[in-house]
């Protein structure tokens, strides 16, 4: 493994402050493309990004959220960018398949000075009738559920520092 890749690894963290101004079309597409080159269960390419840049669908997805979460904040923390994933349903492995597109689209993101932060809840959004519409809308197949979403954005505070890994959190079996 190359050291510079390691090193993102290590220094990627959840960003939850954002600022306003949007990403540029090449860094939205580099982050996306990671996401295709995802490990998927048989090579199947099960999993559906979305990204959603337009306001008022974004206002939308925050209120469809935050109801799921019981709150009226904003769960993609006003990032300008929400990439969602999704997976059909009878995938081999949707969850798996949708997780691995997520981290890449991550790693990726922190490659290029962007901050990311995996959001939850897409699965009971996106099996509402409002849920569903939207995805009829976007152009998606029937059969789908939300796996998870990105906020994606310029970060508006420097990320922390990572916390101590735990002594134990491997082993070796030879």
């Amino acid at each position: 493994m190359e050291k510079d890749f390691l090193e993102i690894i290590k220094t990627r963290r959840s960003c939850r402050s954002y600022k306003p101004e949007q990403i540029t079309d090449k860094e939205l597409t580099t982050v996306l493309e990671a996401g295709t080159y995802a490990p998927t269960s048989r090579g199947m390419q099960s999993p559906y990004i979305v990204a959603v840049q337009n306001e008022e669908q974004k206002a939308r997805l925050a209120a469809m959220n935050a109801r799921v979460m019981g709150t009226t904040s904003n769960p993609y923390y006003h990032a300008p960018t929400y990439v969602l994933v999704f997976t059909p349903a009878n995938a081999n492995n949707p969850i798996q398949d949708g997780s691995c597109v997520l981290e890449n689209m991550m790693l990726a993101a922190h490659s290029l000075g962007l901050g990311s932060c995996w959001i939850h809840r897409e699965r009971e959004m996106f099996s509402t009738p409002e849920g569903q519409e939207l995805m009829v809308q976007w152009g998606l197949p029937e059969g789908l559920v939300g796996i998870g979403a990105l906020a994606l954005g310029y970060p508006a505070e420097a990320a922390p520092s990572a916390k101590p890994r735990k002594e134990d959190y491997y082993r070796i079996v030879k």
